[in-house]
């Protein structure tokens, strides 16, 4: 049988980096070698993946994003399309809309190949955190952004969305529905478990047996951290005896300890830590609203943990509000707040969140996300 020949175009590949990386390679761990061949093409990534060639091309650093760096193309566009036309794809799986997403798309259609992408990454809702110190100019810029989106996207012949809050504001923008499907991501319900759960190590990190809200996440200004900063004011001056723990590292991490000071403060952590913490703490909090997904909160859920998070991203979608879970106005720390000691107030709810969000996340299951991704590659081709 002839094998299917995908070229793989992404900025990172490198396992854990961050939850699109994680997404990528539970999919390209489980390829049919037998049915698929791929060419991977990135800025940052090894030589070689999963026994298939991967080709790195320039970098330069984002400076807006510390510890990312953007894949420059056309300073090497000859040698990539040597590659391509040596490798003779069927089909073109792109990551990004950045310039090695647009190089991907251009090339794709040149030769009338399929497209198939992930949405990733919420760009639309980035904007109001990199602009916030210029909010005048946050009007014009959230156009130009959507109008790149729904150019990039209506070229793309399908388009898996993680949720349908995002679906919904895709269409906004102008992105044709029809190319979308929803496809949303998976959990391992083994690693991430009540079983994991740890109150010695809690102990050791707080220093005490308070009740813990963790909020876990790389510490980035559109994870929406000023209201994480004044869900703590908040706490602090109502002096309700909660431990605030963080867990993650970022270009915001100097300034959530200024403005945290009693906060506990983990630093990066690795998976088994993380599923630990989870399964030790009381509460998460999430306020982000810039999630296309949203692992962290399904991987709380997982972990038997009660969430209280925006009603805002995709990661919306998993809460049914009062069910196994709160959802809050997104800015309004006193909304956080006062669902955050509802939960630590009442056992019997906390109980109930914890059961009922452990069974949601039963449902996303990793081996049939990638059968359905290679079965749409297969279709994409015919």
């Amino acid at each position: 049988m002839q094998k299917i020949k995908v070229a793989f175009f992404a900025e990172i590949l490198i396992e854990d980096f961050d939850g699109a990386s994680r997404t990528m390679f539970q999919l390209l761990r489980r390829i049919p070698q037998e049915q698929f061949e791929f060419l991977f093409i990135c800025g940052v990534g090894p030589d070689t993946l999963f026994g298939f060639e991967c080709v790195r091309i320039p970098t330069v650093p984002l400076p807006m994003n510390a510890g990312y760096r953007m894949a420059v193309p056309l300073l090497v566009k000859g040698r990539i399309r040597k590659k391509l036309r040596d490798f003779d794809p069927q089909v073109v799986h792109i990551a990004t809309p950045s310039l090695l997403g647009e190089f991907a798309l251009q090339y794709a259609v040149s030769l009338g190949l399929p497209v198939l992408s992930i949405y990733h990454t919420h760009f639309i809702s980035y904007v109001d955190y990199y602009f916030r110190h210029v909010p005048a100019l946050i009007p014009f810029v959230k156009p130009g952004v959507a109008a790149r989106q729904k150019k990039f996207y209506n070229r793309c012949d399908l388009i898996y969305v993680p949720a349908e809050a995002i679906v919904a504001e895709m269409a906004e923008m102008g992105i044709e529905r029809t190319r979308m499907k929803i496809w949303k991501r998976g959990m391992d319900t083994s690693l991430f478990s009540p079983e994991k759960r740890n109150p010695e190590r809690m102990q050791r990190l707080t220093g005490n047996d308070r009740p813990v809200v963790l909020f876990a996440s790389r510490l980035v200004w559109e994870k929406n951290l000023a209201t994480l900063f004044r869900i703590y004011t908040l706490m602090k001056s109502k002096k309700l005896p909660y431990n605030l723990l963080v867990a993650g590292a970022g270009e915001a991490e100097k300034v959530c300890r200024e403005q945290m000071p009693d906060a506990i403060f983990t630093g990066k952590v690795d998976h088994n830590t993380l599923s630990e913490l989870y399964a030790s703490a009381d509460v998460f909090l999430f306020p982000s609203v810039s999630e296309s997904f949203g692992n962290v909160v399904l991987e709380a859920m997982a972990s038997g943990l009660p969430c209280v998070i925006a009603a805002g991203g995709g990661s919306q979608d998993f809460i049914e509000q009062g069910v196994n879970g709160f959802k809050c106005a997104p800015y309004d720390e006193g909304d956080y707040l006062e669902k955050i000691e509802r939960i630590l107030q009442d056992p019997v709810l906390w109980q109930q969140f914890s059961g009922q969000g452990r069974r949601y996340s039963f449902a996303h299951d990793w081996a049939q996300l990638a059968n359905v991704y290679f079965e749409d590659l297969q279709h994409l081709t015919k």
